[in-house]
């Protein structure tokens, strides 16, 4: 059963408590993976799959006849859905979209900044008996938008070698350049550096398990990633108006994810804590996956009880959730009050499940209190920025020598020497 807490005698630490410790050996195993397949390439890949997946694969990539069939294989209620999904994920994520900038304000002096989109970016989706259409699409229509040119799909094959037709029909929909049958620390590997099949990319984007996020924690630097992706999580901040059958089911709409998943209610009423708790008790019984529920419920949820809504968002706010919904009757007035959240959900219409299918926003969150400095995933991602300048003879002489002097008084003679000859030789 989920603990209650009384915000005024928890502590900081017990608020925050993300005690979620990963498998043992794990940076082991993915040294010892990442070697065979910087060694041996397909080939290791195709017996990490035998091995991992149980599949016996003849090739990595899923061939067009594969995805015609997957296609065939979707029901037009779902491929309309997925279009509608699509449209509104490519309006919200068109309008993150920067344009380039040009100052030319003094005489003589261009500067400014241009964008460029990365060229090369990976997208790792779950798969083999789980099945996330939705990550494809959140992952890959803002790297199509930023202008980035080859699209890669990595995702582990089902045990008779296939890919769920769900994943294949978002990736068309998404329009994902090409798609190989790898998981695991093994996917990325060969996304950093190459098989005879998978190319290299300069990105890798995408959750996964706590393999995948080791794996791409060691290379980044070589690569670039999107984030650490920790288990799932969400926050209901809410008041005594909310229907405590809504709060329970939205808590629950993680817990399912995983049973290390976080579910926390925090409230200024005693009377919702109790009832929500009740729900709780009640609903996950219903659940397909009421044990993994059951287990993220008792071993990580917490509901805190505050005097008022103010200590409420405070409490919010150092927990800094992947997914915060605000559930009360007026939540624009509180909206500039939350300082650290990964999505904000308003009002009691908004359950989570719409941000995480539908409604546009991205769904790659930042996890584990990193929402305290990072964000979204989004068209900034897929970008690079450069900055630009350009000087006549004339504006250099302007500051020529002032440049040449803070050169000098950080000792560096020859960043100063680069200014001063060209001033000299402008004289003659």
């Amino acid at each position: 059963m989920i603990r209650i807490y009384d915000f005024d005698k928890i502590s900081v630490n017990e608020i925050l408590n993300r005690d979620l410790r990963g498998e043992k050996n794990v940076e082991k195993t993915v040294d010892e993976i990442f070697l065979n397949v910087r060694e041996n390439k397909d080939k290791a890949l195709l017996e990490y799959a035998l091995k991992f997946d149980k599949a016996s694969l003849e090739s990595l990539e899923v061939t067009e006849e594969e995805m015609q069939k997957a296609l065939s294989e979707t029901d037009e209620y779902f491929m309309e859905t997925l279009y509608q999904a699509a449209e509104n994920i490519k309006n919200y994520h068109a309008n993150q979209i920067h344009k380039n900038f040009i100052m030319n304000e003094k005489d003589g002096v261009i500067i400014g900044q241009k964008y460029t989109p990365i060229e090369k970016v990976g997208v790792y989706v779950p798969g083999g008996t789980a099945s996330y259409p939705s990550t494809v699409l959140m992952d890959v229509i803002p790297a199509k938008l930023a202008g980035v040119s080859e699209i890669v799909m990595v995702t582990p094959p089902s045990a008779d070698g296939s890919i769920n037709s769900a994943i294949l029909a978002a990736a068309h929909v998404a329009g994902v350049t090409k798609i190989f049958k790898t998981g695991g620390a093994q996917a990325v590997a060969a996304l950093t550096w190459s098989t005879q099949s998978i190319p290299a990319v300069d990105k890798i984007v995408g959750p996964g398990n706590i393999y995948v996020a080791t794996a791409k924690r060691k290379v980044f630097g070589i690569v670039d990633i999107d984030m650490i992706a920790g288990p799932s999580e969400i926050l209901m901040l809410a008041d005594k108006t909310c229907n405590a059958k809504w709060v329970a089911a939205d808590m629950l709409s993680q817990a399912e994810h995983d049973v290390l998943a976080t579910a926390v209610l925090v409230t200024d009423s005693n009377e919702l804590a109790l009832a929500v708790r009740d729900e709780l008790e009640a609903q996950i019984p219903q659940l397909r996956r009421s044990e993994i529920a059951r287990k993220s419920i008792d071993d990580n949820g917490k509901i805190i009880v505050t005097d008022n809504l103010s200590k409420a968002i405070q409490a919010a706010n150092i927990i800094a959730p992947e997914h915060l919904e605000v559930c009360v009757d007026d939540p624009f007035s509180i909206l500039n009050d939350i300082k650290n959240a990964g999505s904000i959900f308003l009002g009691k219409n908004a359950p989570e499940a719409l941000g995480d299918y539908f409604a546009g926003p991205n769904h790659t969150l930042p996890t584990s209190g990193t929402a305290r400095f990072s964000s979204p995933l989004s068209v900034d991602d897929f970008v690079k920025k450069s900055s630009f300048l350009y000087y006549t003879p004339n504006a250099l002489k302007q500051v020529g020598k002032r440049v040449a002097d803070f050169a000098m008084r950080e000792g560096l003679q020859a960043h100063a020497n680069s200014v001063l000859v060209r001033l000299e030789d402008g004289e003659k």
